[in-house]
């Protein structure tokens, strides 16, 4: 699932994961179990996250690896935000070679900037009205920043997995 922040993909890859009967691989909440856990290895990605930032592609592939490998050793998987850069994409290539697994679709969502900032604003609200903390990058400020990492981090995946015939 490739597509800017608040594009839908949690939503459309949690339909897709229920209607297959596969597991959802939700980086974003694997990096936030690690930082409610306390650990270490959770606060690092919560002081990068609050300045909307991307996290290191080292760091995610420490999160993802093994989920990704347990999952194929079932019945497959739906990736959500992983990989966001050509670097994660190599690792999944790797990772999928020594697991014997295959992409099978690659789908990427694109909404324009005035329905993103709309929906991160309206999942700050029903975050904030149904009493809990809405996610810190709930924001414009970091959205604009989100955006400019997604364009020259991530968009360049869009092109590469095209260019590999991905549909």
């Amino acid at each position: 699932m490739l597509g800017p922040p608040g594009a839908g993909k949690g939503t459309q890859a949690a339909r897709i994961a229920a209607h297959f009967g596969i597991p959802h691989l939700l980086t974003g909440d694997m990096i936030s179990q690690a930082i409610a856990s306390g650990t270490a290895a959770g606060l690092s990605p919560q002081a990068a996250m609050e300045r909307g930032e991307l996290l290191s592609d080292e760091l995610i592939v420490t999160f993802v690896d093994e989920r990704i490998r347990e999952a194929t050793r079932r019945s497959g998987f739906v990736l959500d935000g992983f990989p966001r850069t050509l670097g994660q994409a190599s690792t999944l290539d790797a990772i999928r070679a020594q697991s014997g697994s295959a992409i099978d679709l690659v789908l990427e969502l694109l909404p324009d900037h005035a329905v993103l900032l709309e929906r991160i604003l309206k999942r700050a609200e029903v975050a904030w009205l149904s009493g809990r903390t809405a996610r810190r990058d709930d924001n414009s400020e970091a959205l604009n920043v989100r955006l400019q990492a997604y364009e020259a981090q991530t968009a360049p995946l869009s092109i590469c997995y095209q260019e590999h015939g991905y549909p």
